[in-house]
């Protein structure tokens, strides 16, 4: 299906449902179909009506001079991406073994016993028995949050930039769920260093998305953030 148009509303809106959850078009990293997406607009998008379609062509605007540059093929539509285009589906041969064996052993729990058995006070004792090491069972298993390490890019305006108070208020973000690590400056050229830190996030718990967007709201120091690696747990 992909995109249609970015001239109606509905059609924004698509875009905007697009990047409520991603700050790109595809991958973690901008790329020729955040290009060519960003060219078919006529301007910003209204953030009162699409904030997640406007949050994202600022960002993709922050790096309009290396459009050119950027990978991918600048030959595809913007039409060739979005819902449905660049979406897979899980293969269920990969499921978690754990999961899987969790699945086994519930399998093997007989909650009725067999078809066989009279309806009498013993059949309804086995059974009563049977609920209950089913309960215990599932009690007993804590699935383990799902985690990802982040490495994000924190840019600066310039390199007048004060770069020890950028990181202060990136660290002073707090969340459940959320766990900031190491950091480091990073030259880019021109004098302009880069902040790049590590964190752990529980992905049901923050939204990256969400996430920059309050980093970003230090507009005195922060111009834009980039996600440069993301690995699960």
């Amino acid at each position: 299906m992909g995109f249609t148009d970015f001239l109606s509303d509905a059609g924004l809106t698509m875009l905007n449902n697009w990047t409520e959850t991603r700050s790109y078009i595809v991958g973690y990293g901008p790329s020729q179909a955040d290009v060519q997406s960003f060219k078919a607009l006529k301007g910003a998008p209204d953030s009162s009506k699409f904030p997640y379609a406007a949050r994202w062509y600022k960002h993709i605007a922050s790096h309009e001079s290396e459009f050119s540059s950027l990978p991918g093929d600048p030959s595809k539509s913007y039409t060739t991406y979005g819902p449905e285009a660049s979406e897979a589906t899980l293969n269920p041969a990969k499921q978690p073994a754990a999961d899987k064996e969790g699945e086994e052993d519930d399998e093997d729990v007989d909650l009725f016993g067999s078809d066989d058995e009279e309806e009498d006070a013993e059949a309804e004792k086995v059974k009563q028995e049977r609920l209950e090491e089913y309960k215990k069972k599932k009690e007993g298993k804590t699935k383990p949050a799902a985690k990802s390490i982040v490495t994000l890019d924190v840019k600066p305006w310039d390199d007048e930039t004060d770069m020890k108070d950028l990181e202060k208020n990136v660290k002073e973000i707090e969340q459940e769920g959320l766990v900031w690590g190491g950091s480091k400056l990073v030259a880019v050229g021109f004098g302009i260093k880069k902040l790049q830190i590590n964190l752990v996030i529980e992905d049901d718990k923050v939204s990256l998305d969400e996430l920059q967007a309050k980093i970003e709201e230090d507009e005195d120091h922060v111009q834009s953030t980039d996600v440069v690696a993301m690995q699960k747990l």
